[in-house]
């Protein structure tokens, strides 16, 4: 066990992060039930959306119209995560 204590230090040490994500920005165009919405980002493609949970638990209000960051996983680019409101 004390093994793996010591890599899991020397992880978190070197700096990695657990994932790589694209952040892009967009417009919400629908609202979509369950904190879910379509943005359609500045590159004209239409992704789905949900609020980021520091967005839920501080009552950050998302509407149609505004600018929010979206982050995209590599894996799949129809989805992505809404971690700042712009505007």
């Amino acid at each position: 066990m004390g093994k793996a204590k010591k890599n899991k230090k020397a992880k978190q040490q070197s700096g990695e992060k657990k994932k790589e994500f694209f952040e892009m920005e967009g417009v919400v165009v629908e609202a979509l039930p369950n904190a879910h919405f379509r943005v359609k980002l500045d590159n004209g493609i239409t992704i789905i959306a949900y609020l980021s949970g520091k967005m839920r638990m501080n009552y950050i209000r998302v509407v149609e119209g505004d600018r929010v960051k979206v982050e995209i996983s590599p894996y799949d680019l129809e989805k992505g995560r809404i971690t700042y409101r712009i505007g």
